[in-house]
Formats: structure tokens, C-alpha cells, sequence
């Protein structure tokens, strides 16, 4: 309803446009998702108040590329901001031959200029190439062929170039190619022969002829000359439709010269005229990006700051892309010039043209403030579609001179960011103010990223839980990719020992309860350490044992044994041990008395057997348990059927003090009772004495108890206990002592 009466308010003030002509392109970012950003461009009743040509790519979904009649003031004054605009900018055409670049042929050429066409070979290139490309000055100057062979490296990842897009067809690259996309035709596939057209093909033939008789190269635009047939020079050199043809290939070149077995994305934004919306640069950033870039050339240049440009080259950053843009060929200082992507130094390295001689080449921009490096940028040989070569001059073909070292440095140390690639990068050789650190020099530049070495933690596997006074086993190892681990530094925090610098310490042993964190960190031959030291977490709980007694207890079938059961507690452990026993026979049964104890202290543990338990000798285990820790403690059950039977008479005894009398007791063997019987009386009045005789019973007999009574002895009737004890067994019999 809200947008309906604005709609109408619209409508009847005026302000709604008359026609929707669709005549001024916008970068915008909206609130809205683009389905409710369609709907509000096409009210219904209205006239179109703008079109929405297609989302940008971008990870949120709120970048679009609109058309409207408006002017971009038009569109932000909206009353009510019906698109839920957040930011708008006009879509800049970009040219990558501007007015004003000074970056044009010499006249004459020189006169040896791509001469030397003996085929060498070249690793990734489909054989061989032109030795002019191979081994051209340029190369050897930023040292191509040292770094590749000093460090053991020729290119890793994916680099992107977003240009004119490539010749997929020409030897040299084919290899090397992923098949990239046009996003000036919204298609797959990044080939600039598609700008050709098939129906009227401008040259002779097409492709054109090879030229082997060509004995000099030919001009094709203000920058480039190429080895082709004159008439086919002249189709390209006198048409602007294709003044930037072929761009994109020979940037592709010089990547590729620098890091052959790195794969080459081509992203299409510029068309062979050399003119590209900036909408279809950020699509291309963030396709990159989506497509698993790691190095993004920019061969391109524009005055005209773009927010959504650099919101696009965050992105890549944050997600460890290395960016490269050229500083642009008006031969200005910066400041007060402005050129972008190279300002943006914290997403780019912007990067300068030299000479062979390396002096800053005339036509090269300059300023530390877009400037990161330099390299050389004039007469670089590369590849050019139709399968020959050409030669140009530019900071475009500087730039992918550190786009592929980039690549170089990637091969070297797999996870090197945007940051880390600029610091290697800024090894160079010094050129004096206002450019920069100085030239690309690829060896210096490889040698600052010497890759750290990465320890491991062998034993123990993972995080360990343990008592005090348990030892943990440690042992480590190392790996350097480019050298040599030539240290060890073990942190023992709460061990012992509290250190070691050997790769296998051994048994560390942690005596207090607490959590403590173990570190391995290894050293190389260069000094540097792991930036990430190993650890093992060792988590050491208070220990307690136990303890038991007797620890033997002999009983007939149906009797019970008791065993007192102790825990005992190491330093600072208050836990609860619950417990149980194990091993009984059968027909036992069992309980402790409490069943778990806090801390320390002890219990009974009463086994009781059954009239039907086996005879035998039966190994107990007690184990108590806290948490995660258990201890044990073992005693013996014998379950013996002998036994023996104890009788008195007479049942009564009257003594007159001082006199004496006497008891007859008979022990009474069982089932083959061989043992010792031990006698004792209790319940004796004072001055009352007992003597046994003999003392003792082995097996069966009768023993004579006398009691002497003193005349200071009390009179009374006195309920006196005769025992028998043998081992764990005893029985008694019921006597009457009457003192008179």
C-alpha cells in the first residue's frame, strides 16, 4: 500500500519519468533482493522507472547493474528511496588506450626486433616458442630464468587476467588455458576471436595466413607491433574496431613467460575497440574470486574512482587474492594524478614501465603513491593471436611481469596473500624516487620468502587426561620445504622435566592436578621458527588409591567375610569413589557399607556365600572409581566345607571360694577338620582365672578348663563363653559359673 501511494504521489507530481529510455547506465547496491528490485523498476500503471540488466556477483547479492532515464542525481533524490539504494555510481566505460597515453611505437622499430624466431623450447608452451619470447631482454633483466631454476619453481595456482580475453588456439598457451568467460557477450569463454567477425571476415582469410617471410613486424595499434601480413596489419592497425586487439593474448604471454605451469583464466571485459563497463570488471573481480583466483592482472587503468572497484578488490584480498594493475602510460606524477586500481595499495601492487636501461620509460606514470614496483614495459615480446608474436609498450606489459612472479612466489609458498606477495615483491632493485621499491627483481623477490618449517606432535596423538604422578610420553618431528629443522623447543608448563630441545623428550611426568598446555617449536637452517607451535593440552586429575584388609578370609559355604576397604588420597583429591568387587563365586553375594566414600576414609565390604557355593579359592578385585579413574585392590576368598563343633560340661559349676573346678570342652571335627583350634573363655567374674589344657585342639579332642576362684571374688551366677577359633572360623559353646 505504502508503495502504491508513492507511486501515485509520484505520478501526479511529476516526478515519475515520462518514458523509461533506458538511456544512463548504474552501479547500484540495494537493499532490495533482485526480484523486489524488478518489481519496483516496473510499477504497474507507470511507466518504467528503470531496468535491472543483471545482478554483479557480489557475495551479499545486493550489487545490479540498472538502466534508467534518470541521472544518477535523479535516482538517489527518489522521494522515499523506493530501490533501496545503499550507493550508486555511474558504470564508467573504461579504454585501455585512453586519450593522452603516450605509450606509442618508436619510429623507426628497431631494426632486430623479434628477429631471432629459432624454436626453443619452453615448459608448458606446447613445445617451443620464438627465442625473442623466450630469452628476450626483458626477461633476463627481471631475472625469468634464474628465479625459475634457482628456487625449483615455474608457476602454481590460477591467474586471472581481465583484459580482451585470449586466442585459446595459439600453441604457446593452450596448455596452460582454463576456458574463462565473456562478460561482454554474458558467455562462456574468455577467446577475443570471437570479435572477428566469422560472417565478413576483414582479413584475406580467417584466421589470417601465417607469415614465415615476414622479415619485420608490423604495426596493429599505437602500441603493438605484430608478425603478420601486411594486409593484415593494416585491417587492424587502420580500424578502430580493433584498436586493443589482441591485448589481452600477449598479456597472457608475459604471464606465462614468467610462470609457465600456472593456469591462465581469462576473464573478456574489454572489447577489441579496447573499451569495458566497469559493471563487467566487477562481475570479472568477483568470478575470479568464485573461480578459485590467486593473482588477478589488471592491464588497466581509470581516473575515476569507483567505491563499488574497491569494495570488489577487498573482497578478492580478504580472500587471499594478489591483485596487479598497471600505473597507467599519460607519463604524470601521481599525485596529482589519480589512477586506480593502482593507488588501492592495499589490494594491488600498482606497477610502472621501464626501460632496458632501467630509467623510468617517458610514457610510464609515476608516484610512490601508485607505484608498488616496476618493470620493464617497452619492446616486451609476447604472444599474439593467429599463432605469431608481437611486441608492445605499456605498464600493461609490466604489470603481468609481477602478476606472474606472483604466481612464482605462490609455487614457492602455496598460502602467500596479497600482503605477504608485496613484501617479497618489494626486494628490488632500487630506481630512485617516485618509483616505487624499485625494479621487479624475481630472485630477490623469491629469496624473501623463504617458508617457514612446520613441526608435529607425534606422541602423544592428542589432548591426554591423566593422574598426578603419571608421565606422558612426548616425541616430535619436523619438515622445512626449502631447508633443513635444526631445532627443537619442547614448554613443559607443571612437568618434569620443564624444557627439552630434542625432537623426543620422553616420559614427562606431572605430579599437581591442573590443565597445562605442552608446545613444540620447531627452527630451520634459516632461522625461522613455526608460526605455529604445536600443542597438547594435558589435563592432570588428582589421584587417590586403595587399600584392603585382611587380605585373606577363609569361610564354610553360608558364612560371610568381611574386609575393610580404604581410600587413599593423593594431593588435593576431594572426589567420590564409588565402588564394587568383582570375581565372587557362586551364589555369593556382596555390599559395601557406605557404598562410596568422599575423599578418604573406609568401608566394610561384607561377602556373604551361599550353602551352595563351591569350595575353592576365589581372587576378589575391589575397584574404586572417580570420574574417569579407577584403582583396584585384590583379596582371597577360600570357601572351605570343613569345620569343627565345640561342646561344654558340665553346663554347670559350683565353686566355693577359694577353690576351684573345672570344664570338660570337646571340639568335634566336621567333614575332615584337620586345623588348630584355639581356645578362650569370656564372661569371667574378677579374681576368677582360667587355664586351659592343653590350650589348643588340632582336629578332634577335649581340653580341661580349670578356674581357680580367689576367696575376694564376688558371688553370683556368671554366663561364661567358651570359644574355639581356627583362621577365619569359630564357634563357642554356654557354660554357668556359680560363685560361692
Amino acid at each position: 500500500m505504502k508503495f502504491k501511494a508513492l507511486c501515485v504521489l509520484l505520478f501526479l507530481g511529476g516526478l515519475w519519468p515520462a518514458k523509461a529510455s533506458a538511456d544512463n547506465r548504474f552501479i547500484v547496491r540495494s537493499r532490495l533482493d533482485l526480484q523486489t528490485l524488478q518489481t519496483v523498476c516496473n510499477p504497474p500503471l507507470l511507466p518504467p522507472l528503470c531496468t535491472v540488466v543483471r545482478g554483479l556477483g557480489d557475495p551479499l547479492g545486493q550489487l545490479f547493474l540498472i538502466t534508467s532515464s534518470l541521472d544518477l542525481h535523479g535516482l538517489l533524490d527518489l522521494p522515499g528511496n523506493p530501490l533501496g539504494i545503499v550507493r550508486a555510481e555511474v558504470d564508467q566505460l573504461l579504454n585501455l588506450f585512453p586519450v593522452g597515453a603516450l605509450n606509442v611505437l618508436p619510429s623507426p622499430l628497431p631494426v632486430d626486433l623479434m628477429s631471432d624466431r629459432t624454436p626453443v623450447p619452453y615448459p608448458n608452451s606446447g613445445g617451443t616458442v620464438w627465442n625473442s619470447y623466450a630469452n628476450q631482454l626483458a626477461a633476463q633483466k627481471v631475472r625469468v630464468s634464474d628465479a625459475q631454476s634457482q628456487f625449483g619453481v615455474s608457476g602454481s595456482g590460477i591467474v586471472a587476467d581481465i583484459d580482451t580475453g585470449v586466442d585459446p588456439t595459439h600453441p604457446a598457451l593452450q596448455s596452460a588455458l582454463l576456458p574463462g568467460y565473456d562478460f561482454t557477450r554474458d558467455q562462456p569463454g574468455g577467446s577475443e576471436l570471437t570479435d572477428i567477425p566469422s560472417s565478413s571476415c576483414p582479413f584475406t582469410s580467417c584466421p589470417p595466413p601465417a607469415c614465415p617471410s615476414c622479415s619485420s613486424a608490423a604495426q596493429v595499434n599505437q602500441s603493438t607491433a605484430a608478425v603478420l601480413d601486411q594486409s593484415t596489419a593494416a585491417v587492424l592497425d587502420g580500424n578502430d574496431q580493433y584498436a586493443a586487439f589482441g591485448h589481452g593474448t600477449m598479456v597472457m604471454g608475459v604471464i606465462h613467460l614468467v610462470a609457465p605451469t600456472a593456469q591462465l583464466l581469462p576473464l573478456k571485459t574489454f572489447k577489441a575497440d579496447g573499451t569495458g563497463f566497469l559493471s563487467d570488471i566487477l562481475r570479472a573481480i568477483y568470478y575470479a574470486v568464485q573461480n578459485n583466483a590467486n593473482v588477478i592482472n589488471m592491464s588497466f587503468d581509470t581516473q575515476t574512482s569507483s567505491r563499488e572497484l574497491e569494495n570488489a578488490l577487498d573482497y578478492a584480498r580478504q580472500n587471499n587474492v594478489i591483485g596487479a594493475a598497471s600505473a597507467g602510460n599519460e607519463g604524470q606524477s601521481a599525485p596529482p594524478l589519480n589512477v586506480y586500481p593502482a593507488q588501492w595499495q592495499d589490494d594491488v601492487m600498482g606497477v610502472a614501465s621501464t626501460s632496458d636501461q632501467d630509467t623510468r620509460s617517458s610514457f610510464s606514470n609515476y608516484g610512490n603513491e601508485i607505484v608498488w614496483v616496476a618493470a620493464p614495459g617497452e619492446a616486451i615480446v609476447s604472444t599474439y593471436p593467429f599463432s605469431t608474436y608481437a611486441a608492445g609498450w605499456g605498464t600493461s606489459f609490466s604489470a603481468p611481469f609481477v602478476s606472474g612472479g606472483s604466481s612464482l612466489l605462490l609455487n614457492k609458498q602455496a598460502n602467500t596473500n596479497e600482503s605477504q606477495a608485496a613484501a617479497a615483491v618489494a626486494h628490488a632493485v632500487p630506481l630512485g624516487p617516485n618509483m616505487g621499491h624499485g625494479r621487479l627483481d624475481l630472485v630477490q623477490a623469491l629469496a624473501a620468502v623463504d617458508v617457514p618449517p612446520t613441526g608435529s606432535i607425534d606422541s602423544p596423538a592428542g589432548d591426554v587426561i591423566i593422574e598426578a604422578g603419571q608421565p606422558v610420553f612426548f616425541s616430535g618431528s619436523g619438515t622445512d620445504p626449502d631447508g633443513t629443522v635444526t631445532g627443537y623447543s619442547w614448554s613443559f608448563p607443571g612437568g618434569n622435566p620443564g624444557s627439552s630441545n630434542v625432537a623426543t623428550p620422553g616420559d614427562v611426568t606431572y605430579s599437581t592436578p591442573g590443565i597445562f598446555v605442552a608446545s613444540l617449536t620447531v627452527t630451520d637452517n634459516a632461522g625461522l621458527s613455526d608460526p605455529s607451535p604445536k600443542t597438547r593440552t594435558v589435563t592432570v586429575l588428582p589421584a587417590f588409591s586403595l587399600s584392603s584388609t585382611p587380605s585373606a578370609a577363609t569361610v564354610p559355604p553360608g558364612a560371610s567375610a568381611n574386609h575393610t576397604v580404604t581410600v587413599v588420597p593423593g594431593t588435593s583429591f576431594t572426589g567420590t569413589v564409588r565402588l564394587y568387587v568383582a570375581g565372587l563365586p557362586s551364589g555369593a553375594t556382596s555390599s559395601f557399607y557406605p557404598a562410596s566414600l568422599t575423599g578418604s576414609g573406609s568401608t566394610t565390604l561384607a561377602v556373604t556365600t551361599a550353602t551352595t557355593t563351591p569350595q575353592g579359592t576365589y581372587r576378589l578385585t575391589i575397584t574404586g572409581t572417580s570420574g574417569r579413574f579407577s584403582h583396584t585392590t585384590q583379596v582371597t576368598l577360600v570357601v572351605n566345607a570343613s569345620d569343627f563343633s565345640v561342646s561344654a560340661s558340665p553346663a554347670s559349676v559350683k565353686i566355693r571360694a577359694p577353690n576351684s573346678g573345672t570344664y570338660s570342652l570337646a571340639v568335634a571335627a566336621v567333614q575332615g577338620f584337620t586345623g588348630t583350634v584355639n581356645l578362650s573363655v569370656t564372661g569371667l567374674p574378677p579374681f576368677v582365672t582360667a587355664v586351659f589344657n592343653p590350650p589348643s585342639i588340632a582336629g578332634s579332642g577335649t581340653s580341661v578348663l580349670t578356674l581357680q576362684v580367689d576367696k575376694q571374688a564376688p558371688t553370683g551366677n556368671y554366663n561364661l563363653t567358651l570359644i574355639g577359633k581356627s583362621g577365619s572360623l569359630m564357634h563357642s559353646a554356654s557354660a554357668i559359673l556359680k560363685v560361692r
